[in-house]
């Protein structure tokens, strides 16, 4: 890793991007910084932690080439946030190893590169946002490491998988991903992830520009392990643990959860400070949907909600 990290061309002219390097032993985790250049960012540092068949940049950094806005890094670094993201082991460019890349592996993903985080910011704790396999990640590393967390947004998940159309359907190729390690992502894949759900809420481009960012950052394949453990190991999280601010955010048309299993997360959450949002229009891929506008809108206000008063004086 370079001391100050390595500067890069960033997909908008007001953004510095900056590119750095963890360590978890052997693997080389890589780790992506933005912000914006004429926006003090004010401490408000966000981490948003990728799924399970993206890339971090394919997730939150995409470029659709005429069709406007679709990096939420962009979107957020505008509005004042230091916005940083990495690569899990496996994914992007980060090392490529024989490892499933587990849901509990990112907890030590996570960990190494919250010193970088740290040391550049000059804050011990964060906001999150993860979605999928990513809400899931990041759930267990603040079960692992509560002071790290500030507040978190838990996206399009599943948290027993009880009767989720699209969890039945994967576990029936359950063996293929326990066969191997990785497997195959491309425009083709992408195209049946976008519109698994439903059709008419992604751009019919968008396959293709999630293929091309993939490949231009390290992809082709992505690792199995969390499509193993939404198969067979949920729950992985305890709500109950879970005592920092956190928003839920279901999509109308996703097949990875249902309204019941989101509900029961939510009724047992460890904290009060809790909100439940159910938004039409969006599929499973909340954050490069048609609608993404609405969901930046309605993370932003979760993340800048006053704090609570609890005297008079304040």
């Amino acid at each position: 890793m370079a001391p100050d990290g390595n500067q890069v061309t960033s997909n908008a002219d007001d953004i510095v991007a900056e590119e750095y390097w963890a360590k978890k032993g052997d693997v080389d985790l890589f780790v992506f910084r933005k912000y914006a250049k004429d926006v003090k960012p004010n401490g408000k540092v966000l981490f948003i932690v990728h799924g399970s068949s993206n890339s971090s940049r394919t997730s939150c950094d995409l470029t659709v080439p005429g069709e406007g806005e679709y990096s939420m890094m962009n979107t957020f670094a505008r509005w004042g946030y230091d916005v940083w993201t990495m690569d899990h082991e496996g994914y992007g460019r980060s090392s490529k190893t024989d490892s499933f890349s587990y849901i509990a592996d990112a907890v030590d993903d996570l960990a190494a590169a919250m010193p970088i985080v740290e040391e550049k910011t000059g804050q011990k704790s964060y906001m999150f946002y993860g979605g999928s396999s990513g809400a899931l990640r990041e759930g267990m590393f603040q079960h692992a490491f509560p002071e790290r967390v500030e507040r978190m947004c838990m996206a399009a998940f599943p948290y027993t998988g009880k009767d989720a159309p699209a969890l039945i359907k994967r576990a029936q190729r359950l063996d293929e991903w326990q066969a191997t390690n990785t497997r195959k992502v491309d425009a083709d894949y992408y195209l049946n992830m976008f519109t698994r759900d439903t059709t008419g809420l992604t751009s019919p481009n968008l396959p293709e520009a999630a293929a091309a960012m993939e490949m231009a950052n390290g992809g082709g394949s992505v690792p199995n392990g969390t499509y193993v453990d939404m198969c067979i190991n949920l729950p992985v999280l305890d709500p109950k643990k879970i005592t920092c601010p956190v928003m839920i955010l279901r999509g109308d048309h996703d097949g990875i959860t249902t309204d019941a299993d989101m509900m029961d997360f939510y009724d047992n959450l460890g904290t009060r400070d809790k909100q439940m949002v159910m938004m039409s229009g969006m599929a499973h891929n909340i954050p490069v949907g048609l609608n993404r506008h609405r969901f930046w809108h309605v993370l932003r206000g979760f993340l800048e909600i006053p704090d609570r008063v609890d005297d008079l004086k304040d």
